[in-house]
């Protein structure tokens, strides 16, 4: 029995045919998931007021952040492509990129809508408890985090976000990988500026919250979590590729986290042009990329090609990295680190589906490469 699909609110989503829906949760699903386990909130606001967290996530509360962040889209978007250009200008030259197909005006049209969505989404979200209650729970002396955790944990929902802008951000990714799949890096430098500049104009609760949102935002852009949907509705139910990522897909956050901390104690004194790797925004992205290569890895097992890998994760490698003093030896390391995850997370029969992908990811990465490219 094959893995359908079918439309779903304007999205299209993963998901099983009903006779085998109870026996086998869609990918889609499965990140959602993970995602709610692995959701935090801003810790160092512990002494604010009670009353801030109920007003925030009030429907008023919630409403009058969205009009504050729309109201600063148009500004932000230009000082994020002010920075995207900066950071990227000389790599459309060394890469013999076409400057003709970058263009700043049809990104930010594209973010505008995404950010529409996402702050829809976002503002219709209801608390499922009594105001009271949560004002009696902020009183309750657990740290504020833990508090505002359990509000999040029951009114964001990371899957019904998902839904609604997941088949979007693979339309814009399919957009612009099919003409160059370098200029996708453009556009997650534009999304990644404009995210951060827009949670600095927030208050941290505000911050804390919205974050969570535009992180689904930046998993889906960065990550190609749509395609690899679209590959396991390809596979049989009794799939050793599509078992293996679903083995590997609610763990792939914990992964990510082993591996960035294992790398930060063997390089402590290891800069990026960001700063040091243990910087929590640094760490942040690092995890983020970390799972960005197991995704790329997932999507080429499931779809028994290199092509995903070798058309785009390599080539935004070539040109980002170097670019933000990321070091081939730090992939390297992450690479062997992964392998190793791997193992011991899956069967043998299941890793075999995996390792030829990963032997070439491998290889793609090697000195001899670099050194023969000059970087």
């Amino acid at each position: 029995m094959f893995i359908k699909q079918e439309i779903l609110n304007n999205n299209l989503e993963p998901v099983l045919h009903r006779e085998n829906k109870s026996g086998v949760e869609s990918l889609a699903q499965q990140w959602a998931k993970k995602y709610v386990q692995n959701l935090q909130v801003d810790s160092n606001q512990e002494n604010s007021e009670p009353l801030n967290l109920s007003e925030i996530v009030s429907p008023a509360g919630r409403k009058k952040t969205a009009q504050k962040i729309m109201e600063s889209l148009r500004s932000v978007s230009a000082k994020a492509w002010n920075k995207t250009e900066a950071l990227l200008s000389h790599q459309v030259k060394q890469h013999s990129i076409d400057p003709d197909i970058i263009n700043p005006w049809e990104m930010a049209a594209d973010s505008f809508k995404i950010y529409q969505k996402t702050l829809d989404v976002y503002t219709q979200q209801v608390t499922s408890r009594p105001l009271s209650e949560i004002i009696k729970l902020a009183k309750s002396g657990e740290p504020l985090y833990e508090q505002a955790l359990l509000v999040c944990t029951e009114q964001i929902a990371p899957n019904q976000l998902a839904t609604v802008i997941g088949a979007d951000i693979g339309a814009i990714r399919q957009k612009y990988t099919s003409v160059d799949p370098r200029v996708v890096g453009f556009v997650n430098m534009q999304f990644h500026y404009t995210s951060q500049m827009l949670l600095q104009l927030l208050e941290p609760l505000e911050r804390s919250l919205v974050g969570a949102y535009f992180k689904v935002i930046d998993d889906h852009l960065y990550m190609p979590l749509q395609r690899a949907y679209e590959a396991a509705a390809e596979h049989n139910y009794n799939s050793l590729a599509l078992s293996a990522v679903q083995q590997l897909l609610p763990a792939s956050t914990q992964i990510a986290q082993n591996i960035c901390q294992r790398v930060i104690e063997l390089y402590p004194n290891y800069y990026s042009m960001s700063g040091v790797l243990s910087d929590p925004v640094i760490k942040t992205s690092s995890i983020r990329d970390v799972e960005m290569f197991q995704v790329y890895l997932w999507v080429c097992t499931l779809e028994g090609s290199i092509a995903a890998i070798q058309q785009e994760l390599f080539p935004l490698c070539v040109m980002l990295y170097p670019t933000l003093k990321v070091h081939w030896e730090i992939i390297r390391q992450m690479l062997h680190l992964l392998g190793q995850e791997i193992n011991t997370r899956l069967t043998s029969e299941q890793a075999d589906t995996l390792m030829p992908y990963f032997q070439a990811l491998w290889h793609m990465f090697s000195p001899q490469v670099f050194g023969e490219l000059g970087l």
